[in-house]
Order: C-alpha cells, then structure tokens, then sequence
C-alpha cells in the first residue's frame, strides 16, 4: 500500500501551500541524490516527497487526492501523480531547492552531462466519442531526433565538462564572481569529433517511430498525455530522451453533444406521436435504450437516463443521458391535413394551457446552468 502523502511531507490535512511547499523543500534538501550519493533509500526518499508535492501543491489533485486517495489516479495514465523520473523532478521543482545546491544541482559534484534532457515533442490526437466512452489504444507516427550510434565526443577542454565557465572580476566592491553556459559546448559539456553523414552539428539524425499510446476512457478535449521517453533524444551520451505530449482533441458527433460526463441528445417526434404518446428507441454507443413518451408530451421536455452517458476519468461514476424532445411541426400540409388543423382551432383541447408546474424554456435553462 502507498503511504499517504500528508506523512510523506510531515503535514496535516489542513496545512497551507505555503506550509507544504516548506515542507516538500526540507525533504527535498535532505534526500538530494547529490548529498546521499549512491544511496538508494535517499532517492527512493527524494522521489517520494517530488511525488506527494506534485499531487498537494495543485488544488484540484488535492481535492482529488483528499477525496479518493491514491485511487484518485489509478488507471489515469499520464494524468495523475507517479512515475516521476529524476529529471522530471528537476524540471518541475528545481528552482524550489536549486539554491541549496548551487544554480544547477552541480553543488555536489553533477554535472551537465549527466543531467542533459532532450527536448520535449507535442502532438494532437483526434478521437471519436465511441473511442473516448471506451478508451483506445493509438499507434501514432513521430518524426523524432536521435543522437547517430556512429558520433563520437569527446569533453569540452574550455569547460573541462562543466558545461559552464566561471568569470572573475575585479570591482570597486572587490572579486566578484559569475557563471555563464560554456559557448564553446553551449552547455553541452562535450564536443563532437565525428560528424557522421547525414548529421545535423550535433550529431542528431531524423526518424520516425511508431509510438503506441494508451488513451483511457473518460478523456476531455484538451487534456494531454504524457508518454516518457518518447520525444527528441538528448545530444549528449548517457542524456534523456525528452517526452512525447499527447493533446487530446475530440471529433464532433452528429447525434450526441458531450458535456463533461454526460451527454445531450435532441429527440424529434411529430405532432401525432407527441399527442398519441410513443415508445422510441435510442442509438448510444455501446448498445441502445428504449425510452416511452407519454401521451401530452411537451416540446422541451427533457428526460434524464441515469448511468448512460460516459464514465468519467477515475472511473468512480458514470454521467447521464439527457433526452431533448422536440416536436416537428410539419411545413406544407395537404388539404385534407389543414381542414383537420383548423378545425381543432377552436377546440380546447388543442389551446395553450400550461400549468404553474410546467417550466418555461428559460426556467429549464435556469435549472440546467444550476
């Protein structure tokens, strides 16, 4: 079993941000793998904390996480909290404990190679609302950089690896002291001395790799995935690929309009049906339902199915499907057709009479924004 976040940080419940930000920087500091070098408890630590922090400094992961704990995030794929890797954990948090080992980690002795991460690549994926309500699989094509197996390097002689240079200059408050990236590596560290055809300066080639993306069911339009390693590989030996952003964006569909968790379908009857009454079926995309109007049905009446819209995220509850009734009023009418109509002009059964029960068009609007 996990180990509740709030322990992990030595925080109650209620602590503020600012508290659990304090608190994530003490960890932080004291499991740095640059102070407990070649201790595997300390980094276990040192991840631990990044991932607790990640989850507790994000109000809505919070309120998630306070409301359903770890299971708030299972099955969620690159969404919820874990898996974090060494230099996500830089990337995200550095800069909260970064000045207690010098600009750039190096404080204990890391260097620039070690820590060199290639850059990050972002694609869209469309999907159907059949593929969101039950998650896919996507095999997609990346055009990505990879260092050539054939480049050679050797260590920066004006940074000696560094990837820095360090300045010392005389002022009238004394010998101040200023880093700056190497311009020599441009920070790399490192130098190429074989340059294989077909290269870029750094010795990246282009390729493309089928990736194979797991999408959960539940998504939204915007939210994005994260599958690590995936993105451009970094130009140093022993670097980082970068990862591969997944944008989720979701095809329109022509008899459902999504909203979050549920879903709205407009029903359009005639005149006679909504008079006699009737029994319609429903199309949904994993089966269909079977739904009775009742004889008098008004146009505007919305009917809720409970449990047949999509199943959120978490997997926790399912949405509902809220029916629309419309009643088609035919455009051309024969003779016989209009006889009839004007005929019922005067009938009282065929003249407005709604009830104080009965909602207007807005009150439903009201209600539905409430």
């Amino acid at each position: 079993m996990k180990e509740d976040y709030y322990e992990i940080l030595g925080v109650s419940k209620s602590a503020s941000s600012s508290e659990i930000k304090k608190a994530y920087r003490k960890k932080a500091i004291e499991y740095h793998p640059d102070k407990n070098p070649g201790d595997k408890t300390a980094e276990s630590n040192f991840k631990k904390a990044a991932e607790a922090y990640e989850v507790l400094s994000d109000p809505d992961k919070k309120s998630r996480y306070d409301q359903f704990g770890h299971n708030a995030f299972e099955g969620a794929g690159g969404f919820g909290a874990g898996g974090m890797n060494m230099d996500d954990i830089f990337s995200q948090f550095g800069d909260i404990f970064g000045s207690a080992f010098g600009s750039s980690f190096g404080g204990f002795g890391r260097s620039t190679q070690s820590r060199s991460r290639g850059s990050n690549l972002r694609i869209k994926v469309k999907l159907s609302l059949d593929e969101v309500v039950n998650g896919v699989e996507k095999k997609i094509k990346v055009k990505r950089k990879i260092l050539s197996k054939d480049a050679e390097f050797s260590t920066c002689s004006v940074c000696n690896g560094t990837g820095q240079v360090t300045k010392i200059t005389n002022t009238i408050l004394g010998r101040m002291q200023s880093s700056s990236i190497c311009g020599n590596c441009n920070g790399s560290g490192q130098v190429i001395t074989n340059r294989p055809p077909g290269t870029d300066s750094t010795g990246m080639i282009n390729s493309e790799e089928t990736v194979s993306i797991k999408i959960p069911p539940g998504v939204e339009e915007g939210m994005q995935l994260k599958v690590s390693g995936k993105g451009n590989e970094s130009n140093i030996n022993n670097g980082h690929p970068g990862d591969l952003l997944v944008l989720i964006e979701e095809i329109p569909n022509e008899n459902f309009v999504r909203e979050g968790k549920h879903l709205h379908h407009d029903l359009y009857i005639s005149i006679s049906e909504a008079t006699l009454g009737i029994t319609k079926d429903i199309n949904l995309i994993d089966g269909k339902v079977r739904i009775k109007l009742e004889p008098g049905i008004q146009s505007g009446k919305t009917l809720r199915l409970r449990n047949k819209g999509i199943e959120d995220l978490n997997g926790y509850s399912k949405g509902d499907l809220l029916v629309h009734v419309n009643i088609w009023t035919p455009k051309v009418l024969n003779k016989k057709q209009k006889e009839f109509f004007k005929e019922m002009l005067d009938d009282d059964n065929f003249k407005p009479n709604p009830k104080k029960s009965d909602k207007s068009f807005f009150e439903k609007v009201r209600d539905m924004f409430a």
